[in-house]
């Protein structure tokens, strides 16, 4: 598929019966191997490319080298591949038009765009403003001839912003004004419960993007079968898997270290998938 038809098939995939589960990849490794899992496409996390090039925070990471991670990975797979671009670079819509048309330029098909600030004094973007955002990247896919799939998120829930007993009322707000300017899927991170993700799924009138990392979906994240049911069309890991993987990263080097034995390591690579997941990873056939 060249960019469009990736572009149609991501979109298409979003209307499926079948809940879209989007593995978030942070270099070409990781989305090889997502994508030779099966997955019918591949997130970036904007956390996780950001860790990997040094970044505690993926605010920090210049946007030259955002783009450049996303463009290794979407040349690394074939699957259609979406891209995490935080606020979208830039203090004006102008300049975030600019960081999506450089995501698309790089082979990016989908684009998360969020209205955060970083300003603990005003932490959301005013609905208006991450509104006309949103009809911006609108109107540049348009102009490309390209449809490319915006996932607009809000962090109503994840920053706590507001009583919480408004912040329902607040997300819905949020979430029709997103979709009226042009947003494909509206993305609510956090603890979600159940009955809440009921109501977004029945008053925001395009499909739902809820994330199932457990390090900020608390107390617990519904599985995959029970979001389908409750009406979520689509759900993504986040900086989860790449966290998870630092982890292991992370008792290998102590055991090494400090017992001097191997046993993290050689579990993981006793396992029969090791060799087929190193396979997906450097690109070989047959894996």
């Amino acid at each position: 598929m060249d960019q469009r038809e990736k572009a149609d098939h991501f979109r298409a995939l979003h209307a499926r019966d079948e809940i879209l589960v989007l593995l978030n990849a942070w270099d070409v490794a990781s989305a090889r191997v997502f994508a030779g899992a099966g997955a019918l496409a591949v997130g970036t996390t904007s956390m996780g490319i950001a860790a990997t090039e040094g970044y505690a925070e993926p605010e920090h990471i210049p946007r030259d080298a955002m783009v450049a991670a996303v463009a290794r990975i979407a040349a690394g797979v074939d699957v259609p591949v979406s891209a995490d671009m935080e606020g979208g670079f830039g203090a004006t819509a102008d300049e975030v038009v600019e960081t999506v048309r450089l995501a698309i330029a790089a082979g990016a098909v989908g684009i998360n765009v969020e209205d955060g600030t970083g300003d603990p004094e005003a932490p959301l973007r005013a609905t208006r403003d991450m509104a006309e955002r949103i009809a911006a990247i609108r109107a540049l896919s348009n102009e490309l001839g390209l449809h490319l799939v915006v996932n607009a998120r809000t962090d109503v829930f994840l920053r706590k912003v507001g009583a919480e007993e408004e912040r329902l009322a607040s997300t819905i707000t949020r979430g029709q004004a997103y979709h009226e300017a042009g947003a494909d899927c509206f993305f609510v991170p956090g603890g979600l419960p159940r009955e809440v993700i009921a109501t977004l799924v029945r008053e925001v009138p395009c499909p739902l993007n809820v994330v199932a990392n457990p390090a900020i979906s608390v107390p617990v994240v519904p599985s995959v079968p029970e979001l389908q049911d409750l009406g979520v069309r689509r759900v993504s890991v986040g900086a989860g898997a790449m966290r998870s993987t630092l982890a292991l990263t992370r008792r290998i080097a102590d055991e090494v270290l400090g017992a001097g034995t191997y046993e993290a390591m050689k579990r993981e690579l006793d396992d029969p998938i090791a060799p087929e997941a190193y396979r997906s990873a450097v690109g070989l056939s047959g894996a």
